[in-house]
């Protein structure tokens, strides 16, 4: 059967091939479309498959949620060019959705699409963080996400428990911009915490001070430290006031963070 040019230009137009390779593909089918789309994508997975140790630190994060559960699903690639395809960030939302409702086990019903992504455009991509926040009996959640060029790159959901959905949403903004490594002091290694004291009681002595101030000086200087890694020690939004006396009688019981590129 002999392949026109308008045959080829509908193979591309659906695969994302080259003329040459979807020229080729449309001889090998004799003229059969499907059967040449087969042959290009057990091609393209060949090729995708030399790909995998490309480094892909890009991508799109996206979000599903109700105000007691959310799903953050995070979609690595190898480009924001590509992260910003719409193709591209319409499936990281899916994948989100379906986790959602699914589970975090949802996005292995989406391997096909996934494949079809990376021969389209011909990078690294692969799933990367799949997180479900279900909140417990009568709490919250609320998700943020930071967006740059339409695709997600900073997702944020927190659970609250006895938190005004305000205050519960400024405390998402501020995790988004300050980046919380601990909700808590406590969750903070006893082995980090006592490296980090010496090393500042060393900083103290060579500066100087007089050596009954050094006990006050570090401990001052730990609470700095503290404030840049605890969640509940942080000025909310730089401010003066911590986030654990900016939410009233509530508590935060936890927080997810997803970031691209960090």
């Amino acid at each position: 059967m002999a392949v026109t040019a308008r045959d080829v230009k509908t193979l591309r137009d659906a695969t994302g091939a080259g003329m040459m390779d979807a020229k080729k593909a449309l001889t090998a089918a004799d003229g059969d479309m499907e059967a040449a789309r087969q042959i290009l994508r057990e091609q393209g997975l060949a090729k995708a498959g030399a790909r995998s140790t490309r480094d892909n630190d890009q991508g799109a994060i996206a979000v599903a949620g109700t105000d007691t559960t959310a799903a953050v699903v995070q979609l690595k690639c190898e480009t924001d060019f590509s992260a910003k395809n719409e193709g591209f960030t319409s499936l990281v939302q899916k994948l989100a959705e379906a986790v959602l409702s699914g589970g975090p086990d949802a996005v292995q019903r989406h391997t096909t699409a996934i494949e079809d992504l990376k021969l389209t455009l011909k990078e690294n991509i692969e799933i990367g963080e799949v997180r479900l926040v279900q909140a417990a009996a009568g709490n919250l959640v609320d998700a943020y996400v930071h967006r740059q060029d339409g695709r997600g790159i900073n997702a944020v959901v927190v659970e609250g428990s006895g938190v005004a959905a305000e205050a519960l949403h400024q405390v998402a903004l501020h995790i988004a911009f300050a980046k919380p490594q601990f909700l808590s002091a406590d969750q903070v290694s006893a082995d980090e915490v006592a490296r980090e004291r010496a090393a500042l009681l060393e900083i103290t002595k060579a500066e100087g001070k007089p050596e009954q101030a050094w006990e006050k000086i570090v401990e001052g200087r730990m609470r700095g430290w503290y404030a840049e890694r605890v969640l509940l020690e942080q000025g909310l939004h730089g401010e003066k006031t911590p986030v654990k006396d900016s939410i009233g009688s509530g508590s935060i019981v936890g927080f997810v963070q997803v970031l691209i590129g960090d």
